[in-house]
């Protein structure tokens, strides 16, 4: 279903599994950073409802939604106790071209690192037409991209610890 028609933080259709034994590393882009700001906070406030530590929760900023696949490599190369990495971004089309590679590249990025790792690396990177389509996507009238990431890691990281 289209975005514009449902709110993406509605989770009453889905069973969520509790936190309390996950580590999750969030990475969040300094990159529109009113935006990238209110996707982490709902990441982690969701994290936190659904029973992750605070102890347990890594934040880490980088400059810009590219660094965000670099980030999480070293994150899971260096840290090996993580359950899972959200890596939340924001991209917003300009008039040239760079909006597709950069686009492109973090999301085969960020599918690439979760295969090598064998660990859900979640992407909550936003890539939208404008800025009021990314204000309605981090807690505006469309939910917070931000929440829907965290669900994601738990879900992912509660599938990887039942396989």
């Amino acid at each position: 279903m289209a975005s514009h028609l449902k709110n993406l933080s509605d989770f009453s259709h889905t069973t969520i599994p509790n936190g309390a034994d996950f580590k999750i590393a969030i990475v969040v882009a300094e990159w529109n950073a009113k935006i990238t700001g209110a996707l982490y906070q709902g990441a982690y406030d969701t994290l936190i409802k659904y029973g992750v530590d605070k102890k347990n929760i890594i934040s880490m900023a980088v400059p810009g939604s590219f660094e965000l696949t670099g980030a999480a490599e070293i994150l899971l190369a260096k840290k090996k106790k993580l359950d899972a990495v959200i890596c939340l971004g924001c991209v917003i089309q300009g008039d040239t071209k760079h909006f597709d590679f950069i686009c492109d590249a973090v999301a085969n990025g960020i599918t690439n690192v979760g295969i090598k790792h064998s660990k859900p690396v979640i992407f909550g990177v936003l890539t939208t037409n404008d800025e009021q389509q990314a204000i309605d996507r981090a807690g505006g009238k469309h939910g917070n991209k931000g929440d829907e990431a965290a669900i994601t890691a738990l879900k992912m990281a509660h599938f990887s610890a039942t396989i």
